[in-house]
């Protein structure tokens, strides 16, 4: 049976490769140095795969099919699919057969995701594993939660969905080792009049609230306050699902700033014994 050797969760956005320049050099080192940081916990894990939590950003999916969740079970995935991105153009290797596992178990979990065997990943899923350094290095199986349009899965549901997923990986007969990186949040918003607002005092209570263990705090906090911190804080959904997968491990923060001119609250953590 497979054991989660890992379990990490890191903000995204595209401006962090796309404008690196836009923030004063020691604090690009500081948030750099956070993501190699985590790449070589994940890679010092030795996992066979790594689920990867994300959303996608209105690419693959659109409003004649958006699903809550979506499991993705190709054999790869090409990345990535904006074009503007400033990274480079990459096939990542996928465990289909693993993605195949989790959709059959999560359906008897009572879950509904839906699956794709022809994702184009978006900057969610590479920008994280570029800066951390293990683009290509290991088999993924991405999970897409819609973060992006309504209606959206809610924080409790995400969370008890990370639940059922860490009890799925746990029974994989195939894998002795798997890791989990959960992207996205913290807060920010998008083309919206508030884009380029950060809102600290959100982000810092939610980071608390996970390291104090407290799962219905963390869900009954997200849920009533998320709309305070910018559109692009429903990513939260992702970390709550870590949480879940986590079966009660501790929270650690590793990073966190508020960067303004990166849109985005930058926080780094992992959840271990």
């Amino acid at each position: 049976m497979a054991e989660i050797v890992a379990i990490h969760a890191a903000s995204h956005t595209p401006v962090m490769l796309n404008f690196p320049d836009a923030i004063a050099a020691s604090e690009r080192e500081e948030i750099f140095a956070g993501f190699r940081a985590m790449g070589a916990a994940i890679a010092a894990a030795r996992p066979q795969a790594l689920i990867v939590l994300s959303d996608d950003h209105v690419h693959n999916f659109f409003l004649n099919n958006l699903p809550a969740l979506c499991i993705g079970a190709a054999p790869q995935y090409p990345t990535p699919v904006e074009h503007w991105l400033k990274a480079e153009k990459r096939i990542l290797p996928g465990d289909a057969a693993l993605g195949a596992y989790l959709l059959s178990r999560l359906m008897e979990s009572d879950f509904d995701p839906a699956l794709s065997m022809e994702l184009t990943l978006d900057h969610g899923v590479l920008a994280p594993l570029e800066l951390a350094g293990v683009a290509r290095d290991i088999p993924l199986v991405p999970i897409l939660i819609n973060c992006v349009q309504p209606p959206l899965p809610t924080m409790r549901r995400c969370h008890a969905f990370g639940v059922a997923l860490g009890r799925a990986l746990r029974t994989y007969p195939a894998l002795e080792r798997v890791a989990i990186l959960a992207t996205g949040g913290i807060s920010h918003d998008l083309a919206t009049p508030r884009m380029g607002m950060v809102n600290e005092a959100f982000d810092r209570e939610f980071l608390r609230l996970l390291e104090a263990g407290d799962a219905a705090g963390v869900v009954k906090y997200s849920t009533e306050h998320v709309h305070e911190a910018g559109n692009g804080a429903e990513e939260i959904r992702m970390w709550l699902a870590a949480m879940g997968a986590a079966d009660g491990a501790h929270f650690h923060r590793h990073y966190y700033r508020a960067v303004p001119n990166w849109y985005t609250g930058i926080g780094i953590g992992e959840w271990k014994a």
